[in-house]
């Protein structure tokens, strides 16, 4: 039992120092974000063999080419996302829930959308105490049109093609931020819905793994 009290304890310390190293030294000002991410135990959605770097400043690989999000990138999407409490949040990519886990904090509730069906059942174990979000399992780049219109859209990963099918499912003054890759490099977007007309912002870098299904096809021109 004192192990254990140890071992927790330990991980407490790891996310206090992943907020104030990662996320509040990467300018996320928004303490409804950093309390989520203070509060959600990172190192129960990771596999055993990488709960050591649960914590860790880089995107953590959970099954073969599917990823965690980096603190970093997670928490400065969320602060582009601007998510607020009467929120309606399409979570894409939740892949085993961390993401969904963080955002039901923020918002009033979450589809965690996810393809893999070892990463949905791991996922339904991981969230099935969270009372105000919905896992659902389909194609990622589709999006999940049964619970559309979204406020907020956030795409865990890069992407290789604009997400029009995901920006049509946006609602009036709704908000879809992802990180856009062209060649090696990648920038955070926030696409904003003005009803009758789309806009787009580039705000940071961020290098983090393609995304299933977004990728473009060989000769295809972003």
């Amino acid at each position: 039992m004192l192990i254990s009290g140890v071992v927790m304890s330990n991980f407490a310390a790891q996310r206090l120092n992943m907020v104030e190293g990662q996320v509040r030294a990467n300018d996320v000002t928004d303490r409804r974000i950093q309390d989520a991410m203070r509060e959600v135990p990172r190192e129960h959605f990771v596999p055993s063999h990488l709960i050591n770097v649960a914590y860790a400043d880089h995107c953590l690989e959970i099954i073969p080419g599917r990823h965690i999000l980096d603190p970093r990138c997670f928490a400065k999407l969320l602060q582009l996302a601007s998510i607020g409490g009467g929120d309606h949040v399409l979570d894409v990519g939740c892949a085993t829930g961390y993401s969904a886990a963080v955002m039901a904090r923020l918002a009033s509730d979450v589809v965690a959308l996810e393809e893999d069906e070892e990463l949905v059942s791991t996922a339904a174990k991981r969230l099935e105490k969270i009372e105000n979000l919905q896992i659902a399992q389909g194609r990622l780049s589709s999006g999940f049109h049964q619970a559309a219109p979204y406020d907020v859209i956030l795409v865990n990963g890069a992407l290789e093609l604009r997400p029009d099918s995901l920006i049509d499912q946006l609602a009036d003054g709704g908000r879809l931020v992802a990180v856009i890759r062209n060649a090696k490099r990648g920038r955070a977007y926030l696409f904003l819905n003005n009803g009758d007309a789309l806009s787009e912002r580039p705000a940071f870098e961020a290098q983090v793994p393609v995304l299933t299904g977004f990728e473009k096809a060989a000769g295809f021109v972003f």
